[in-house]
This record gives C-alpha cells, structure tokens and sequence, in this order.
C-alpha cells in the first residue's frame, strides 16, 4: 500500500503533465483528419490534365469559381457547389469553407492532382455540417490515393485547434476595416483588388445565399507575404500542399476580416516544425506582410505607407 501511495503522489502526477504535454494527435484513439488529399499521380501533357480535371469537377456538378497559377508547376482550382453554400449559410463566417481548392501540381516528371479534405476543412472551420457528402463527390470526380499533410488531427481538436499555446484560433482574425455597410465594404474590396493594393489580386468570388457575407480568394504576389515565397519555404514534402492556396478575405456584414496567418498557414502545415529549415521560423515575416497586404486592399497604400 505504501508504495502504490508513493506512485500515486510522485509519479502519477509527472505521468499526467507528460501526457498533457504530447501532441493531441498521440493522445487520442479517435479517428484523425489531415488537411489534404491526393487524389492521383499521372504522367501526360500539364494543360491536358488541368483541363481534365476542370471538366471532371464541372461533370460532378461542382461550379469553377476560380483559377490561377501562383508559380510555375502549380495550378490551383477553386469549386463551390450547392452543399457548400448550403453550409456556409448555417455557420458563423461559413463563407470560409464555401469552397474546395484543387491543385494540379508537376512534381520530379510527375503531375499531382490534390484537393482539401472537405471534412477537415468544416471542423476547423467550426461549421454545422461535416462535409462528408462533398468529400465522396470529389473522391468520386478526381479519385483518392491517401489523405495527407498531417499525422492527424481529431475533429475535436480541430475545432479548438491552434498550432502552439498563445497562438490565434479560428474566431481570432484580422480585422481589416468596417465600414456602415455590406454595400460599401463589398465594393471597397473589390475595388481594391482591382487596384492591386499590397500585390492582392482577386482569384474568386463566392456570395453566401441569404447572407450579407461574401468570400474572396486573395492572390499575392509580394516578398514575404507572397505566395510563391511562402511555398518555397515550407511546401518541401515529395506530395505538395499547394492545396493550402490561396488566401481568403471575408466580408460578413458590414466587416472585412481574414483568418490570422498564424493560423491560416498552421491549418494547413499542422505539423511544420517551428524551428529550423523549411520551418515557421524561415517565413517568420509572413504573418505581418500579409495582414498589411490584406489590410491595403480595403485601406490602400498610401495608409500603408504612412504606417511604415
């Protein structure tokens, strides 16, 4: 009895700070979600299957609200369908997972085509439904090799998620402006991006059905806050992430907001290393460069300007 008192009272507690204290993918037994899909790897001419895949979503009755390359070797898809908006009108700031992004990537002779995990994407994004029928119509469109990205993250936890302690959550955003109506904060982004302030471009659009609240993907383009920069610095695996862009602005109401890119980056490199190579600390600048790039779309450079 005196040593099971003695194990209680020393080891027991170290035992629980130790667990308390791994990741939570090792903790729990529950089944785990990664942020990404590969669907195929095929060898042919890069336009052909960027071509086929665009044909295969629309076949599936998924709507291409936007294209785009961000460097060379990578082509980005962006689907909305009627689950997806149908959801987003349900959840607080929905517009977010409005939309799939699918990748079509060239890699060492190789074409990668991947797309987000919709289920993983709805519980991070804290939303009513879990996407489950739109990650059997991409899986059915594109097919599916393996779920990567991640050794996995259970939907509890990905609905608290944030990537270390005193990180931003997903209800923890940019505040970009507000402005006295949807109306006018709708028409400042677009004009905006139409200005290319920051070096934003505008990929897509996609309006919430029965929502003051609009989502638009967010190209960028400069040092540090730059898609291509960043992506050179931490999409290193042999299967690409590229899937994690681009970024998103969203006007809900008379608010323009974006996801903290502590966040929004995490969400889709759970696992990246905070220090070393390819790590979080290699694209350190980011977070800031691209909260002023965002923020110049709806305050300009010349407020930007006059910060610096």
């Amino acid at each position: 009895m005196q040593l099971k008192h003695f194990f209680n009272r020393i080891y027991l507690p170290f035992y629980i700070v130790v667990v308390l204290m791994l990741p939570a993918q090792y903790v729990s037994a529950e089944a785990v979600l990664k942020p990404h899909v590969l669907a195929s790897q095929q060898t042919g001419d890069y336009a052909s299957v960027v071509s086929k895949t665009r044909s295969a979503l629309q076949a599936a009755g998924f709507e291409v609200v936007g294209e785009y390359s961000p460097y060379k070797g990578v082509t980005l898809v962006v689907v909305t369908n009627d689950e997806l908006k149908k959801n987003a009108t349900t959840s607080k700031w929905g517009g977010f997972g409005a939309m799939q992004r699918v990748s079509i990537s060239q890699v060492k002779g190789q074409i990668q085509v991947a797309y987000t995990n919709p289920v993983y994407m709805a519980n991070v994004y804290r939303m009513k439904g879990d996407l489950s029928v739109v990650r059997k119509q991409l899986q059915q469109a594109l097919g599916m090799e393996k779920d990567f990205g991640a050794e996995g993250l259970t939907a509890e936890q990905l609905r608290e998620y944030h990537y270390k302690i005193f990180m931003p959550y997903f209800d923890d955003p940019y505040e970009l402006k507000s402005f006295s109506s949807y109306e006018k904060a709708i028409a400042a982004v677009e004009a905006g991006l139409k200005s290319g302030w920051g070096g934003t471009s505008k990929v897509y659009r996609i309006d919430i059905p029965g929502k003051k609240e609009s989502v638009i993907g967010v190209a960028l383009s400069r040092e540090c806050s730059g898609d291509e920069f960043i992506m050179n610095k931490i999409d290193f695996a042999d299967t690409k992430s590229s899937t994690h862009l681009p970024y998103e602005v969203l006007v809900s109401g008379k608010n323009v907001i974006a996801l903290h890119a502590k966040f929004r980056i995490a969400l889709s490199f759970p696992d990246l290393s905070m220090v070393g190579d390819n790590s979080f600390f290699s694209i350190m600048c980011a977070p800031g460069e691209i909260e002023e790039a965002l923020g110049s779309i709806v305050n300009g450079e010349s407020a930007q300007e006059e910060e610096e």
